[in-house]
């Protein structure tokens, strides 16, 4: 649906459902469907993860770990999507993850689903940033003379995201341009590989595709310690379980997005089929086009510019890199929106500290600049703090990074579980416009219950082994935390006669931005 189909009825409709829920219309909706599938898709970026971490197959299982596991791992990301998208039309709210936990469950599940997936926004932003510098030193370092070391990094970071703050506080509408092109450039940069890897091939080995060499330790240079042919296939996994997340980008803007209830659910689901998809299709293409399976495997993280090297002529491999670097830029913009209102949602209900500033939309832009800077600043400030301190000769990023998908995707979880066991109660006894059934979304919240059972056991092996002892920290940090201070002070959000009588203060926030909707 394009923004200017739009009608009164229909902006009547979405801002009745906010109401219902307790909350204003202070976020300015612009956002079509198209804008907020892009939003999502630009997150996933197939062209940031898939690159990035390509090294976890190619260095891991070789050209099964493409052919066959990129697959299993994208419909592993995909029975969280599916399962997310019955919730997020019958709550179409930004930070939908922490209000669906609220609703369907209690105060103490909702600020849990709030934290587990805050610190993976942040930490992701972070990542991603820092994939993206990576890519650039990679690409066009030696040509411009650019050392990789802390310090280029973290003046790198905090450009890169200052921007992405930056265009963030100036609208949605600018934001939702820049997705939306982001969204059109993922797919071209995704064929325009595929076609330059097909071509530059000396031979179409389809059987490489579903071909399994176990180039564990030294044989994939290091990315993996010594591990048996299962384990060497199931760390591969993480390639596209790790780069497929962030989908609930989509439930995050549901609040600037019209007829949410469809479009969100939608978007969702479709992000992630879209980009296993078209991931596939390059990533296919990519080992097609490796001379050498051994020697690629023994390039470790470096082994797409070298593959690229060896076949792709410099001018049209440069022309790859800067589409693939724009892509990765656009990325973080798109994660920023998204961990924004993550944080402007928390706060809403108080949920922060600072919340009261953290939580104001600016009358101009229409956005939660607090929260867009506070974001932006906490991923550059992880990042470089995490980077100058080393646990056990591991450096700490390295270590909670690899915690991120693990938070994110029990921050999925935590819901899905909650609405399985609400569904039919009053706490859940009215379904959005996107459907499912019972039947399907108690298949894929199973589904997604062994799907985060198996993210879990093989995120904590080594060399990730750390992030077992992190995330059982964190949970006992939270209990501590939640059972001493929050559970006594933090009311979550608006239910029952608090709504009703919340209205007036509704139509004032909403005055005080100049909102009409109402």
């Amino acid at each position: 649906m394009a923004a200017n189909d739009y009608t009164e009825v229909d902006k009547a409709e979405d801002v009745q459902v906010l109401h219902s829920m307790g909350y204003a219309q202070e976020l300015e909706r612009r956002l079509s469907r198209f804008s907020n599938f892009a939003v999502s898709f630009s997150i996933i970026c197939i062209l940031s993860g898939g690159i990035n971490s390509l090294a976890q197959a190619t260095s891991g299982a070789g050209g099964i770990g493409i052919g066959i596991g990129w697959l299993v791992g994208c419909f592993v990301s995909l029975t969280f999507a599916v399962a997310m998208s019955q919730i997020s039309s019958a709550y179409p709210t930004a930070g939908g993850l922490y209000h669906w936990g609220s609703i369907l469950g209690n105060r103490g599940t909702g600020w849990v689903t709030a934290w587990l997936n805050l610190l993976g926004l942040i930490t992701v932003l972070g990542a991603i940033n820092v994939g993206t510098w990576t890519f650039f030193i990679g690409a066009f370092g030696p040509a411009l003379g650019i050392e990789n070391n802390l310090t280029n990094q973290t003046i790198f970071l905090a450009i890169i995201t200052g921007a992405q703050a930056l265009i963030n506080h100036l609208g949605i509408k600018l934001t939702a341009k820049l997705t939306d092109f982001s969204g059109y450039l993922i797919f071209f940069g995704s064929i325009l590989i595929a076609v330059v890897c097909l071509l530059s091939a000396e031979t179409w080995d389809f059987s490489r595709l579903f071909t399994f060499h176990n180039y564990s330790g030294d044989a994939g240079g290091g990315v993996w310690p010594q591990v048996s042919n299962a384990w060497i296939f199931a760390l591969g996994l993480l390639l596209p379980i790790y780069t497929i997340t962030g989908y609930d980008a989509s439930a995050h803007t549901s609040e600037e997005t019209i007829k949410a209830a469809s479009s969100v659910p939608r978007a969702m689901v479709m992000s992630v089929i879209w980009s296993a998809l078209f991931g596939y299709l390059f990533l296919a293409a990519f080992v097609l086009m490796i001379p050498n399976m051994d020697e690629a495997a023994k390039q470790g993280w470096n082994v797409f510019f070298w593959a690229f090297d060896q076949r792709v002529g410099t001018g049209l491999k440069e022309f790859v890199y800067l589409v693939v670097f724009l892509a990765q830029l656009l990325c973080g913009l798109a994660t920023v929106t998204s961990a924004s209102r993550m944080i402007f949602a928390f706060s809403r209900d108080g949920g922060l500290p600072g919340s009261a500033a953290l939580s104001k939309v600016s009358p101009t832009y229409r956005t939660p600049v607090a929260a867009i800077w506070t974001a932006s600043i906490l991923s550059v400030l992880f990042v470089w703090g995490s980077s100058v301190v080393s646990v056990a000769g591991t450096s700490a990023y390295t270590i909670v990074v690899s915690c991120t998908v693990i938070f994110l995707f029990l921050s999925f979880t935590v819901p899905i579980v909650l609405g399985m066991m609400a569904w039919g109660t009053p706490k859940w006894d009215k379904m959005g416009p996107w459907n499912l059934g019972r039947g399907i979304f108690m298949l894929f919240g199973l589904l997604s219950i062994v799907s985060m059972i198996l993210i879990f056991v093989i995120g904590i092996q080594p060399p990730n082994d750390w992030a077992l002892y992190i995330t059982v920290g964190f949970f006992i940090l939270t209990a501590i935390v939640w059972f001493a201070f929050e559970r006594n002070r933090f009311q979550g959000p608006p239910l029952g006669d608090i709504i009703a009588a919340r209205q007036a203060a509704i139509k004032a926030a909403e005055q005080a931005v100049g909102e009409t909707g109402h």
